[in-house]
């Protein structure tokens, strides 16, 4: 286990809009060993926070009609130290804004946003609520990702909101190359917890640029045939890359969440 606290423009905080709460709850408890410890929050709309090991580790939103958008969806949230200058940056380079900063209580302040490639995501100005502290276990996130249709736009709108740098892999930096081997780590400090990949031919044209999350598991083809038993769909079973085994699944209600494991030499 790795202890996180995430710095400024790193992945905070994450968590699933269902269509049905409990279920989803009892499909994340089975592969991951979440807990709901917590009371729903009915201030809140009824939102809850998983736990893993007693700490808060993602969160379960119910479905909040058709206004909120669509059911079955992980959103990721960036950690900001300013909201309101955030937001600035974030219209400042191309970005819109869906939800203006808004304080939860003493937990923090939220917002979320769309880039301009398309991509839903929020940010997270912590308070009491300090997001995710662990990393690399079990349960615990691996990694985070946003499935860019215009490349481009998503390294220069992310490297100007967050101050992030960017470290092209897979194409030895060339200007020229196009597709999926196009892929920016991106750094928050000296270390990366996210990347940008080039989605441009991966997937349909109506399926727009979206952040996707990965959880560490400790066997990534035992999880995946525990999750194909409790019925989900299995997108990718198992592939060996460079950066460890990645799997990806839709959970029994069709959200999309995908698994990782460390390289043997990590």
């Amino acid at each position: 286990m790795t202890e996180y606290s995430a710095p400024v423009g790193a992945p905070i905080w994450f968590d699933l809009m269902s269509s049905d709460p409990a279920k989803a709850a009892e499909f994340y408890h089975a592969i991951f060993g979440w807990e709901l410890a917590e009371p729903a929050h009915p201030e809140f709309g009824g939102y809850q926070n998983f736990t893993k090991n007693g700490r808060r580790v993602a969160g379960l939103v119910p479905p909040m009609g058709e206004e909120a958008g669509p059911s079955d969806i992980w959103s990721v949230y960036l950690h900001t130290a300013d909201s309101e200058a955030t937001q600035k940056a974030i219209e400042a380079a191309g970005g819109s804004i869906m939800v203006p900063p808004m304080p939860v209580a003493d937990l923090g302040s939220m917002m979320v946003a769309v880039d301009p490639a398309g991509a839903v995501i929020g940010f997270w100005q912590p308070g009491t609520h300090v997001g995710f502290t662990e990393w690399g276990e079990h349960g615990t996130p691996y990694w985070f990702e946003c499935q860019s249709k215009d490349y481009e736009k998503s390294c220069a709108f992310y490297t100007a909101v967050i101050g992030a740098r960017t470290e092209e892999v897979g194409t030895g930096g060339d200007p020229d190359a196009v597709g999926p081997d196009r892929y920016a780590q991106v750094f928050a400090g000296e270390l990366s917890y996210s990347g940008i990949m080039d989605a441009a031919t991966l997937y349909p044209a109506e399926v727009p640029s979206f952040w996707q999350v990965y959880i560490t598991v400790d066997d990534v083809a035992a999880t995946v045939q525990q999750a194909r038993e409790l019925g989900a769909e299995i997108l990718m079973p198992g592939e060996e890359t460079p950066y460890g085994t990645l799997a990806a699944l839709r959970d029994p209600l069709g959200a999309l969440i995908c698994l990782g494991h460390p390289p043997a030499d990590r």
